[in-house]
């Protein structure tokens, strides 16, 4: 009995791994057309998980540099390459018709990509297209068709098995850790030529904001502020302090929507995702959009002259204060 059961669980084991080798996921990387964006290093720790072979999707206009920095990220076995004129703004609708062309020439079982406004704007339409159902800011695998997401602005966690052929997956790049930039060795190839251009958009412009401080996404540290603030001038005290711990600045939804300071500060469930060493909240009550977005921080500081708010439950270190009086003193004695 007891040798019947030990080879039903060594074949069991031998199932599972063939399974596993059988697995092949699409990561689509993320760029500028210069330099890798930090997420997609975090998507191919996630197609890690899932086992098999991986392959990256970099389409671009004159993307050649990035293409040979996937080559040399760790597990990376085969690098696609669609460089073309259409590809101009990396909009959806000129990407997903190449994804859709990659997906049936390769057959891969797993399309991957980072919970960021691209992934977001792709993925869906990926999935539609596929007729499957997309499996959206994943922060677990629990294995190849099983992932893990958080559900009512991170209240609650769901536990989610996906029986699609296709698995189309976005993850959210705080919760797994970003792959080795070096070491590895995939080789890369053209992916066959086409005509992907469409007269459903057209790429104009775009105007990026430039800023001396780390990007919000992937600093170690944060320093954010809220309604409390009362009004943009007063973020000024915030800048400085995160020029003296070299972080970036974000915000909360009601500072943004107030006009304190632009969109791209927001941090919450309908803004950024952060997860710094350290986050530090200055004037933010502590509502749970906001907390589903930097919950995940390291070591979280808290300031707020009110004892009762929320933020003060999830906060490492609180202080009960002024911010107009302790901010300053916390900056000059830095």
């Amino acid at each position: 009995m007891m040798l019947s059961r030990s080879r039903n669980v060594l074949q069991t084991k031998k199932f599972s791994s063939l399974l596993k080798r059988l697995e092949s996921t699409l990561v689509i990387a993320e760029h500028n057309n210069e330099k890798l964006t930090p997420i997609t290093l975090n998507a191919l720790t996630a197609a890690k998980q899932i086992g098999g072979d991986i392959s990256v999707l970099v389409a671009g206009t004159k993307c050649a540099a990035v293409a040979g920095e996937v080559c040399k990220a760790a597990g990376v076995g085969k690098v696609l390459v669609a460089d073309d004129q259409a590809f101009k703004g990396f909009t959806p609708e000129t990407l997903t018709p190449l994804i859709l062309a990659t997906q049936k020439q390769f057959n891969f079982t797993h399309i991957l990509a980072g919970a960021t406004a691209f992934g977001k704007a792709l993925l869906p339409r990926v999935a539609a297209k596929l007729d499957v159902s997309p499996v959206s800011d994943i922060i677990a695998i629990k294995s190849a068709d099983t992932f893990v997401r958080t559900i009512y602005a991170g209240n609650a966690v769901l536990t989610l098995k996906s029986k699609d052929a296709v698995k189309v997956v976005s993850i959210r790049g705080t919760n797994f850790e970003a792959a080795p930039a070096t070491g590895g060795s995939g080789k890369s190839e053209a992916v066959a030529a086409a005509d992907y251009k469409t007269d459903k958009i057209e790429f104009v412009s775009q105007e990026l904001s430039k800023s001396d401080r780390p990007d919000l996404s992937s600093a170690k540290a944060v320093v954010s502020g809220g309604r409390g603030m009362k009004s943009g001038d007063n973020f000024k005290m915030l800048y400085d302090l995160a020029d003296k711990l070299n972080a970036a600045v974000g915000a909360s939804r009601a500072a943004v929507d107030a006009g304190f300071v632009p969109n791209d500060l927001q941090v919450g469930q309908t803004g950024k995702i952060v997860a710094p060493d350290l986050y530090i909240a200055v004037g933010i009550s502590g509502a749970i959009q906001h907390l589903a977005g930097m919950k995940d921080s390291k070591t979280i500081v808290a300031i707020n002259k009110d004892p009762e708010a929320p933020i003060f439950q999830v906060a490492d270190f609180g202080l009960v204060a002024d911010l107009f009086k302790a901010v300053p003193e916390l900056t000059q004695k830095l």
